[in-house]
Parts: structure tokens; sequence; C-alpha cells
């Protein structure tokens, strides 16, 4: 695969963005950091991506109609999109390539943003889909049609996601309903592992993993040889991965007042920055 292609669509879409100087992002962990990552933006932009959110979101609700519905609206994309275009045929590519195909009987995908990806490599590669749902629910999407799905019979299945981190959706979710199904979730596939305990857990769980990219120094250099990156964004970004713990909270150390402005941002922020207080983080007290 060429990886400057995929670093190139990912800075092109804002799927991975960098922070402006001394304005790291808050995440959910309520911890802080250079970079953010919304994989689904690999859709074509922010804007395709939410409209096919928006549209989820309702026809989720109806879990025999969706599939088709997402992996028309993903066809539809793929013929005039060239960054999504380009992602799947790599993807399809991929998985070709290092992965046993007459090994997989079925693919799956979980709600909401695996299902970007998962529906229309399914049905490029002409396996059956399981769309999985929060609930642990699962429907099989095979040839046009939705049906309720009881046994898998010790099949393999393969599960495309958008990214992996500490592969929580995982054990919390996605092996649990495919083993309720009495299938065998061997493989994962996705476009980006944040390599922060994720594919451990996989191997743990007996999942072989595999990641178009991992957020490392190759991103970056990419990234700074590709013109989307500044020198000083790429020396913040290496002291990061080196030590990402020990490096923000050397700049909460040199920056006191952005606990103080992101206590008094908006309430999303805010709540980020409560707990990161009292939970002590990065050990400031």
């Amino acid at each position: 695969m060429e990886k400057n292609n995929l670093i190139n669509w990912l800075f092109k879409t804002n799927a991975v963005r960098i922070c402006p100087e001394n304005k790291p992002f808050w995440y959910t962990s309520s911890k802080i950091g250079p970079y953010y990552i919304n994989t689904h933006f690999l859709y074509g932009s922010e804007e395709k991506a939410n409209s096919l959110l928006k549209v989820i979101d309702v026809c989720k609700e109806n879990k025999m109609d969706c599939s088709e519905i997402i992996l028309e609206l993903a066809h539809k994309n793929f013929e005039t999109d060239e960054i999504y275009r380009g992602l799947i045929t790599t993807m399809c590519e991929y998985i070709k390539s290092n992965i046993d195909i007459d090994d997989i009987e079925y693919i799956s995908g979980g709600e909401r943003r695996d299902w970007f990806f998962s529906l229309i490599i399914a049905d490029i590669l002409k396996i059956p889909h399981i769309t999985i749902f929060k609930d642990l629910t699962a429907v099989l999407y095979k040839d046009g049609i939705s049906s309720e799905i009881a046994d898998l019979g010790g099949a393999n299945v393969l599960h495309i996601a958008d990214i992996i981190t500490e592969a929580s959706s995982y054990v919390r979710a996605w092996i649990p309903a495919v083993d309720k199904l009495k299938g065998n979730l061997k493989y994962s596939l996705v476009v980006i592992d944040r390599l922060q305990g994720g594919t451990e857990k996989l191997k743990d769980a007996g999942v072989d993993s595999h990641a178009l990219m991992n957020v490392d120094k190759g991103l970056f250099d990419g990234a700074l040889s590709g013109g989307h990156i500044s020198s000083e964004q790429y020396g913040l970004l290496m002291k990061y991965l080196d030590n990402p713990t020990g490096t923000m909270k050397e700049f909460l150390i040199n920056n006191p007042e952005f606990l103080e402005n992101s206590l008094n941002a908006d309430s999303k922020t805010a709540e980020r920055a409560r707990i990161c207080i009292e939970a002590d983080i990065y050990g400031l007290k």
C-alpha cells in the first residue's frame, strides 16, 4: 500500500488534526494530547461523514432495513469520492494480500462508524455481513437481504473497524456479540491503530489484528515531508509519542492558564478539565 496516499487522505479530510501551539486537544479520557483522530472523515470530509452518521442514527432504529440503506449511500459515495474510493480499494487489497480470504466466512462491523467501511468492503468482496448493534444484537446482510441470525456454526469472522485504541469496544461488544452467535472473531482490520494496547488485548482474545496505519513516527514523518505539519508540531509529536504523560505534564506546568481556561470553556471541556484536576491525572498536586 502507498502509505503516503493514506497520510495525504488523513490530513486532507481532517481525519487527523494536529493542535495549534499551546492548544492541545481534550480527549474523552480527560487527558490532553497534540493530535485528534476522526477516521470516519475519510468518507470524504467532516460534512459528508456527519451527514451519514445522521442517517445511521435514524435508520438503526429499524435493524432489518439499516444495512441496505447505509450500503446504498456508501456505494454512491464510492462512485463519486476519490478519497473514499481509494481507501476502500486499499482496504480490500490489504485483506486479499494479508489475510487468507478463503478463511473468512463473514465480515462484521459494529454500530456506528465501523459501518462506513465494513458493509461496502463485504459487498465488494462478496462476503456476507454481520451488522452488530451496541445492544449486542446482530443482523445478517447477504445478497441484498437482511435476516435474523442465530448460529454461525463456528465460522470465522473478520471484523472491520475505523480505529483501535485500547480495544474496549471489541472486548465489551463485538467479540461477545460474535461469540453469542457461535462464531469465531478471528481477524480484525482497522484503518488506524493508535498503538495504545488494543492489538495486545486482541491477541490475548485470540484475534489476529491488522491496521493500515499506526499512529507512530512513520505517520508524522510522512506528514512533515508532505507539508501537512510544521517542524514545531513535529517536535511536540515526537516528544508526546515518547512520553505522553510527561510531555503533557510539562505543558501544564509551563501553561497553568490552560486548565483554568478549560474550566471556563464549554460544558464538555469543563467537565474533562474538572475530572483531570480531581483525579490528578498528571500528578500536579
